[in-house]
C-alpha cells in the first residue's frame, strides 16, 4: 500500500478512533502526528492507569500500544481493550521483541505485533490487514545489525539525558567504547 492508498483506506473507515499508548514522548508525539496525518482520530496516553480510565468511557476502534511502559505493560491491558470493545484492532509494538511476547500478545487479541522503530506506514497497514498473515511485505532493504544496535545505544543514550556514562552502565559497555560510537556516524 503506498500512503496516498492508506489515506483513502482511513478515510473510508466508519470509525476512525486511535489510542496510542506509549512512555516514549518523541516517539508518542512523532507517530501520533503521523497517524493524525494519515486520517485517523488519535488520542494519545502514556501510562496503563490513564488509558484504562479514557477506555472505560469511549472504546476507540484502534490502539496501537507499547510493550513496555512506565506503570506496567501494554500486553496486561489487551483484554481489557478487547473487553471494551471486541472488534477494536490492536498492535503491540516494542523496543524488546521476542518470540515469546509476540505469541503472548496475538493471544491476547492483538492483530500483529512490530519492532520499533516503526514507520507510520507500516504500523497503519498492520491495523488495517485482515490477520497477522496478511500483514505488510518485509522491507527490500532491511536495517543492517549495525543500524539496530546503534538506534538501540541512541535510544538508551536519549533516556540518559544524554550522560554517557549512565548509558554506558546501562548497556553493560565500556564508557570509552561508547564514546567512540556516539562520535561516528551512524551506520547505513
Amino acid at each position: 500500500m503506498l500512503t496516498s492508498e492508506i489515506e483513502a483506506a482511513v478515510a473510508a473507515l466508519p470509525d476512525k478512533t486511535l489510542l496510542l499508548l506509549d512512555d516514549d514522548a518523541i516517539l508518542r508525539n512523532r507517530l501520533g502526528r503521523a497517524l493524525l496525518a494519515r486520517g485517523f482520530d488519535v488520542r494519545i496516553e502514556e501510562g496503563v492507569a490513564d488509558t484504562l480510565a479514557t477506555v472505560s468511557s469511549q472504546a476507540p476502534a484502534f490502539a496501537v500500544l507499547d510493550m513496555r511502559l512506565g506503570d506496567g505493560s501494554g500486553l496486561s491491558i489487551v483484554e481489557t481493550l478487547r473487553q471494551a470493545r471486541p472488534d477494536m484492532r490492536i498492535v503491540m509494538l516494542t523496543g524488546y521483541g521476542n518470540i515469546a511476547t509476540a505469541v503472548a500478545a496475538v493471544k491476547a487479541g492483538a492483530v500483529d505485533y512490530l519492532a520499533k522503530p516503526a514507520d507510520a506506514d507500516d504500523v497503519v497497514r498492520a491495523l488495517l490487514t485482515a490477520g497477522i498473515n496478511d500483514g505488510p511485505e518485509p522491507p527490500d532493504n532491511p536495517m543492517s545489525a549495525d543500524r539496530v544496535r546503534w538506534e538501540h545505544i541512541q535510544k538508551v543514550y536519549e533516556m540518559c539525558s544524554q550522560n554517557v556514562s549512565e548509558t554506558a552502565r546501562r548497556l553493560n559497555m565500556h564508557r570509552r567504547t561508547l564514546q567512540r560510537i556516539l562520535s561516528k556516524r551512524a551506520p547505513k
